[in-house]
C-alpha cells in the first residue's frame, strides 16, 4: 500500500490525530499567568485567552505521514481590550515515530520547532526545542537573540476528564547583562467553546 493510500479525508481527520484529537475546537480560559522579565524582577501578569484548533491532514513528507491542527491564540491582560501576546502554527502527530510536534510563530520574531514522544491515547505529554538544535530548534531576530536570546522551550499539555485542558510552557531567557537563566512562564487552563 502506497503511503498516499492511507490519506483519509474529512471527518475522519480528527481519528487520526492521536493525543492531539481531544484538543480540536475553540477554546477559551481566564485563569492564565504570565510571569516575564521586568525592569526590577519579575511581573506577574493574569490573562485570559482564545485559542482555536482546525484539524488537517495529511501532510505527506515521503514516506512520514502527519495529521495535525492549525492553530492560532491571542491572550489579554485580564481587563485590557488589547491583546499582549499571539501565536500562529500547526500542533503535528506522526503516528510512526510516536511524535507530537508545535512548530509556531509569534510576532517578536522568534520561531519555535518543538517536539516529544507521546503514545496515541495519551492525555498528557510534553514538547521541548532547544537553541542551536536542528530538529526541535528555535530561531529569534537579531535583536531577541543578542538581548533576550531563547536557550530552551519546555511545554506540557494534559487534557482533563472534565473535558478541559491546560498546559505549562517555560521559555528559557539569556538577558543580556543578566547571571543565570530566566524562566518565562505561562500556564492556562481552558475549556471548549466550540467543537
Amino acid at each position: 500500500m502506497d503511503v498516499f493510500d492511507k490519506a483519509v479525508g474529512g471527518a475522519d481527520i480528527v481519528s487520526c490525530l492521536g493525543p492531539l484529537s481531544g484538543l480540536a475546537g475553540t477554546w477559551s480560559g481566564e485563569a492564565g499567568i504570565d510571569v516575564a522579565a521586568g525592569r526590577h524582577g519579575p511581573v506577574e501578569t493574569p490573562y485570559r485567552e482564545r485559542l482555536q484548533f482546525e484539524p488537517l491532514g495529511p501532510v505527506v513528507n515521503g514516506p512520514q505521514l502527519l495529521y495535525g491542527l492549525r492553530y492560532a491564540t491571542t491572550a489579554w491582560p485580564l481587563g485590557c481590550d488589547d491583546p499582549f501576546h499571539e501565536e500562529v502554527g500547526y500542533w503535528l502527530w506522526d503516528a510512526k515515530a510516536g511524535q507530537v510536534m508545535r512548530c509556531f510563530m509569534v510576532p517578536r520574531g522568534v520561531t519555535i520547532n518543538a517536539g516529544g514522544d507521546a503514545s496515541a491515547d495519551a492525555t498528557a505529554f510534553t514538547m521541548q526545542a532547544l537553541l542551536g538544535s536542528t530538529t526541535f530548534g528555535i530561531l529569534s531576530n537579531p535583536f531577541l537573540d543578542q538581548a533576550f536570546r531563547t536557550v530552551r522551550y519546555d511545554l506540557s499539555v494534559e487534557l482533563h476528564e472534565d473535558g478541559a485542558f491546560s498546559y505549562h510552557e517555560d521559555t528559557h531567557l539569556q538577558i543580556h547583562g543578566v547571571e543565570g537563566i530566566f524562566h518565562h512562564t505561562d500556564c492556562n487552563r481552558l475549556t471548549r467553546i466550540t467543537d
